[in-house]
C-alpha cells in the first residue's frame, strides 16, 4: 500500500543504506583551508579536557576547544554502543550544478582513509550495523556495535579520521557515481517518490528545499571531484559537527578517547557561508501532473508551513496525525473506508527553515481521481471548522509519546532523531517538542489549520498512469565548433558612407520643399549600412471644436488602420510589410517606418493605401476594445497607474471632452464601450488629409524617385477640416500631498510634479535643463537624487527627474518618480526634500556642471547619428519653419551657460512648496 509507505519512504527524502542525499555550495579548492592529516605516531601534546555544557534526561553535552559538540548518553541496560556523527550540511547547502553532491559525498566517506582503507571490512568484522543518511539540513553517519572498549575506541578514531582524512578520490567517484545514479533510477521507478520530488520543485520558487537530496541525474554524473573535495573540506570540520555516543560505555574513558582523537583536529579558520534565502509567500494555487507508466493514481497536496522552530510547528504535526491515522484518521474514514482511495498519508517537514506539509491519497486505476481530489481539498481546508475532539487529541498525543519512548530506548533511532533536532538548531529541541506537544489544544490545531491550510498556499499534484507517454526529449546542444564548421556568409552587407552628423552638414545635405497641397518635405539621402531608410510622416488635423469628445475615437481609429483595408486583411498587411523588409507603425494621419532602398516606393504606396482605404472590421474593433479594456483593468490596482492617474487628474484644467482633458481609466473604458464602426469611419473621413503635414525621409534612397512617389501619393490629398493648433498655456495649480492605498502590492511609487512658466526659447531654458540633468534627469548614477536615494541609502531601484518644456506654449513640467518598499516611502520623500533644499541652498559644483555639459552635448551628438531621430527632428523643424541649424544654436546655448546661471535657474523654478506629491502603495499596517 502506497499511502503509509509513500511518506515513510520519502520522509525528508532521507536515504539510508548508503543512500544519503543533500545539496551544497561549491567553493573553489584554493579557497579552502587544507586540513593536515593526523599524525598517529607522534605523541600528541596535552589537550584540553572537554567542557561540560548542559544535560537533559541522561544526555550530557560537552564542547571541545575546536568547536566539536559531544553528546554522551550512557545506558547500561544493553551491551551495545552507538557512535553517530551529524554534520550540519545537507542538500540546501549545494550550489548550482551540484544537486545531490552532499549525498554523493556521504557515499564516498565509506570508501576509506589512508589509515582505514576498507571501512566495510572493519564494520563486518566487528558485527556492526552501520549506515549514513543525508537530508536537507544535515548528514549523519552511525555504527552500532557490541559494547567493548576496543570497538568504541576504533569507532571514535574512525570518525575522527574520516572527518578530515577521507580519500575523496576520482577513482572512488567514478565507481560510486554509478551506484548513486542507480539509486536515483530506483526512485524514478516509484510513483510516490517521483511525485514527492516534483511536489517540492513546484512548491518552492527559490529555497533549496525545492531540490531533492538525491539530486539531478546530470549533476550526479558530472560533478567534479574538485567540487566534492572543496565541499568536504569546508563542511566536514569539528565546529560543524555533533558527536553522539549512546549505549554501554564508561563516561570518563570515553571522554579521554574523544579528546585524544577529535581534540587533535585544529579549529578551522574559515567562516561557514551564511544562507539567507527566504521563500516568498505563495500567492496562488499551483497545479502539476506527472504522466508515467504505472498502475495507481495519486493526488498529493502540499502546503507551506513554518520552520520546526516556530511555535505553530507542533500543532501542525498534530493535525497530520489526526488527518491520516490508520483506522481513526479523518481522511482515512472519508476516503479509505468509503473505498474511494486505497490509502492516505500526511506528514510535515521538521526543517530548520519553513517547509511543507504533504498529504497524499492513492486511488485505484480507473476510479475517479478528480472526486478524491475535491474531497481531499475540502476535508483539509475545512479542517479548522471542526476542531479536534478530546478523543482525537488524546489519541494523537498517545501515539507521539509512545514514539518518543521507543526512540529513547533504541540508540540507532535516537541518533537519527537527534540529528534532525541538531539540524534544526539544537539537540534539546527533541525533548522540547515532546514537552510542547503535551500542551497543544484543539484551539491551537484549528488556528494553525486555518492559517496555513489555505487555497492560495496549496500545491496540487496528480500522478496519472499512462501506457503512452507523450514526452518531448530535448537533445543536447551541439558544440559551437560543430555548428559553425560548414558556415559560410551568404552575402556581404552594403557598407554606409562616413557621414558627419553635425547640424551644419545635415542641413546642407537635406533638400526641403513643399507639395502642391502644402505638405512640407525634407529629403536627406546618404549611403547607409544595409541600404536602410527611415521615414516620419505627421499630419495635423482639426481644432478644439471638431476634436471635442473625440480623443478615444482618434486613438482607436489610428490603431484600427493596420487591421484591414479594402484590399488586405490584417494578416495580409503583416505579410506584405514582412516581404518588403519594413517595420511600420501607422496611426491616424501619421506613420513611422524603416525599410530598405529597393522597397521604399512600395512601402510608401502601401502606407498611403492604409491611410486612405481602411475598412474598420467589427471583429477587429471588438478584439482591440477588449484588449484595451483588459489592459486598463489589469493596472487599476498598480501603484504606478494609480499614482499616475492621481497626478494627471490633479493637474487637469479642462472639461471632459476637451482634447487636453486627462481621462481616468474608468472614463476611458466608458468611451471605449461607446465606440462604433460608424464613428470611426467619420473620424477617419474628417481628420485624414495632408494639407497640414510634414514628411522627412533619411537614408539610402533615390531622391528623384522619392520626390515622384510623394507627389503622386500626397500632393492632391487635402485635409477635409481646417487645422488650428490647440494651445495649452501655463496655469497655476495648487499643491497636494496625497497617499493612496494599493493593497497586496509590495512596491510603492512616489511621484512629485509642478508646472513651470517657460518656453524652449527662454533665456533660462538651457540653464534649467542642465540643472535637471545634474539633479536627477540625465547624469545616471551620478545624478544627485540617484546617488543619494539609490546609491547611498539603497531605497530605490528606479528614481529620477524629468523636465519637459514646450517649444510653443509657455508651459513646462518638472516631475519626479521613484519606487521603493512601502515602509521606505516616507524616508525617500524626506531625503528627496533634503536634496532639493541642498541644491537650492548650496548649488551645484563646477565639476557637476562640466560633466553635465559634456554628457548632455555628447547625448545630443549621438542622437543625431541615428537616422530615425534625424527624421523626427526634421519633421518638427518643418512644422516650425526652421532649419536643422536650430540644433547647433541649442548646442551653443548649452555650452555658454555658466554655473551661476544653472544654480539661479534651479532656485528660481524648482520650488518644493509648489510640488504636488502622490504616493501609492500598501501602507496600512506598516
Amino acid at each position: 500500500m502506497l499511502s503509509r509507505n509513500l511518506l515513510v519512504a520519502t520522509k525528508y527524502l532521507v536515504y539510508t543504506g548508503m543512500l544519503a542525499m543533500t545539496w551544497s555550495v561549491a567553493m573553489p579548492v584554493m579557497a579552502q583551508q587544507t586540513p593536515q592529516p593526523i599524525n598517529h605516531e607522534t605523541k600528541p601534546a596535552p589537550l584540553a579536557a572537554p567542557l561540560k555544557v548542559t544535560a537533559v534526561e541522561g544526555i550530557t553535552e560537552y564542547r571541545l576547544a575546536n568547536g566539536l559538540r559531544v553528546l554522551l548518553f550512557p545506558d547500561q541496560s544493553k551491551p551495545i554502543v552507538t557512535v553517530n556523527v551529524t554534520y550540519l550540511v545537507g542538500s540546501r547547502h549545494e550550489g548550482y550544478g551540484e544537486t545531490g553532491m552532499a549525498h554523493l559525498l556521504e557515499h564516498l566517506l565509506f570508501k576509506g582513509t589512508p589509515k582505514t582503507p576498507d571501512i566495510g571490512k572493519e564494520f563486518n568484522q566487528r558485527g556492526a550495523r552501520w549506515n549514513g543518511t543525508t537530508s536537507f539540513d544535515r548528514t549523519n553517519y552511525f555504527e552500532t556495535m557490541p559494547a567493548s572498549a576496543d570497538n568504541l575506541k576504533w569507532a571514535i578514531e574512525l570518525e575522527a579520521d574520516r572527518m578530515i582524512n577521507s580519500n575523496i578520490s576520482q577513482t572512488d567517484l567514478d565507481s560510486e557515481m554509478t551506484v548513486v545514479r542507480n539509486e536515483y533510477e530506483r526512485g524514478e521507478n516509484s510513483p510516490g517518490s517521483v511525485m514527492y520530488k516534483r511536489m517540492r520543485s513546484v512548491a518552492f520558487d527559490w529555497h533549496n528545499y525545492q531540490n531533492s537530496p538525491i539530486g539531478n541525474r546530470s549533476d550526479i554524473e558530472n560533478v567534479a571531484i574538485e567540487n566534492l573535495q572543496a565541499f568536504y573540506r569546508r563542511y566536514y570540520q569539528p565546529d560543524n559537527a555533533v558527536l553522539l555516543i549512546a549505549g554501554q560505555f564508561d563516561i570518563d574513558a570515553t571522554l579521554r578517547l574523544i579528546t585524544n582523537s577529535f581534540g587533535k583536529i585544529p579549529k578551522p579558520t574559515r567562516a561557514l557561508p551564511a544562507l539567507w534565502t527566504v521563500e516568498p509567500t505563495q500567492d496562488g494555487e499551483r497545479v502539476f501532473a506527472v504522466r508515467r507508466a504505472g498502475n495507481i493514481q495519486i493526488v498529493m497536496l502540499g502546503y507551506k508551513i513554518p520552520s520546526a522552530l516556530h511555535p505553530d510547528a507542533i500543532a501542525l504535526s498534530y493535525a497530520t496525525g489526526i488527518l491520516d491515522h490508520a483506522a481513526n484518521g479523518r481522511l482515512y474514514k472519508l476516503l479509505v473506508e468509503s473505498n474511494k482511495a486505497v490509502s492516505v498519508s500526511a506528514r510535515t517537514d521538521d526543517n530548520a527553515d519553513p517547509g511543507l506539509m504533504v498529504i497524499a491519497a492513492t486511488v485505484k486505476e480507473g476510479e475517479s481521481l478528480e472526486d478524491v481530489q475535491q474531497l481531499l481539498i475540502k476535508a483539509v481546508e475545512s479542517f479548522h471548522d471542526t476542531p479536534p475532539t478530546a478523543e482525537e487529541i488524546d489519541r494523537a498525543r498517545l501515539l507521539r509519546e509512545r514514539s518518543f519512548e521507543q526512540t529513547l530506548s533504541a540508540p540507532q533511532s535516537l541518533a537519527i532523531a537527534l540529528s534532525e533536532s541538531i539540524a534544526a538548531g539544537d539537540w534539546r529541541l527533541w525533548f522540547y517538542w515532546r514537552e510542547r506537544g503535551k500542551t497543544v489544544t484543539p484551539t491551537d490545531i484549528a488556528r494553525v489549520a486555518k492559517a496555513y491550510l489555505r487555497r492560495d498556499n496549496r500545491t496540487v499534484g496528480r500522478f496519472l498512469p499512462t501506457a503512452e507517454p507523450q514526452r518531448a526529449p530535448i537533445p543536447a546542444a551541439p558544440s559551437i565548433a560543430d555548428v559553425l564548421k560548414d558556415f559560410a556568409p551568404a552575402q556581404t552587407m552594403i557598407a554606409g558612407e562616413l557621414f558627419d552628423p553635425s547640424p551644419a552638414n545635415i542641413d546642407a545635405r537635406t533638400r526641403r520643399y513643399a507639395l502642391a497641397n502644402g505638405m512640407k518635405v525634407a529629403l536627406l539621402t546618404k549611403r547607409t549600412r544595409g541600404e536602410t531608410v527611415n521615414v516620419v510622416l505627421r499630419s495635423r488635423y482639426g481644432d478644439a471644436r471638431s476634436r471635442f469628445g473625440a480623443s478615444t475615437l482618434e486613438s482607436i481609429a489610428g490603431q484600427m488602420l493596420m487591421r484591414g483595408t479594402v484590399r488586405y486583411t490584417r494578416s495580409q498587411l503583416t505579410d506584405e510589410f514582412d516581404k518588403l523588409k519594413a517595420s511600420v507603425n501607422v496611426g491616424l494621419g501619421d506613420a513611422r517606418l524603416q525599410t530598405t532602398r529597393p522597397n521604399l516606393t512600395k512601402v510608401l504606396e502601401l502606407v498611403a493605401h492604409i491611410l486612405r482605404e481602411p475598412v474598420f472590421p467589427q471583429t477587429e474593433l471588438d478584439q482591440l476594445r477588449n484588449q484595451w479594456i483588459a489592459s486598463l483593468e489589469s493596472n487599476k490596482g498598480e501603484p504606478g497607474a494609480v499614482s499616475g492617474e492621481a497626478i494627471g487628474k490633479h493637474f487637469n484644467a479642462y472639461e471632459r471632452g476637451d482634447p487636453r482633458y486627462y481621462q481616468s481609466r474608468t472614463e476611458t473604458i466608458e468611451d471605449l464601450n461607446a465606440v462604433t464602426i460608424d464613428k470611426l469611419r467619420q473620424i477617419h473621413r474628417e481628420f485624414t488629409g495632408f494639407s497640414n503635414a510634414e514628411i522627412a525621409i533619411v537614408g539610402d534612397f533615390e531622391e528623384s524617385e522619392a520626390h515622384a512617389v510623394l507627389d503622386r501619393l500626397f500632393a492632391n490629398w487635402a485635409s477635409p477640416i481646417p487645422y488650428a493648433r490647440i494651445d495649452e498655456p501655463y496655469r497655476a495649480i495648487p499643491t497636494v500631498n496625497q497617499t493612496l492605498e494599493t493593497p497586496d502590492k509590495s512596491n510603492a511609487v512616489f511621484r512629485a510634479q509642478m508646472l513651470i512658466e517657460m518656453r524652449e526659447d527662454d533665456r533660462d531654458f538651457p540653464a534649467l535643463t542642465l540643472a535637471n540633468y545634474i539633479f536627477g534627469g540625465g547624469a545616471g548614477f551620478n545624478a544627485r537624487v540617484v546617488k543619494r536615494i539609490r546609491g547611498k541609502e539603497g531605497l530605490s531601484y528606479s528614481v529620477g527627474t524629468s523636465l519637459a518644456v514646450s517649444n510653443v506654449d509657455r508651459r513646462g513640467i518638472f516631475s519626479v518618480s521613484a519606487t521603493a518598499a512601502p515602509q521606505n516611502i516616507a524616508k525617500l520623500e524626506a531625503i528627496f526634500r533634503e536634496e532639493i533644499d541642498s541644491a537650492r541652498r548650496d548649488g551645484f559644483t563646477a565639476e557637476e556642471m562640466a560633466n553635465a555639459k559634456s554628457g548632455l552635448l555628447a547625448s545630443r551628438r549621438q542622437s543625431r547619428a541615428q537616422d530615425g531621430f534625424v527624421a523626427s527632428y526634421w519633421a518638427e523643424r518643418l512644422y516650425r519653419n526652421e532649419s536643422f541649424l536650430k540644433a547647433a544654436e541649442a548646442d551653443a546655448k548649452f555650452q555658454a551657460v555658466t554655473l551661476e546661471e544653472v544654480n539661479a535657474a534651479f532656485r528660481k523654478y524648482i520650488d518644493p512648496e509648489k510640488l504636488a506629491i502622490v504616493k501609492a502603495g500598501e501602507f496600512a499596517g506598516r
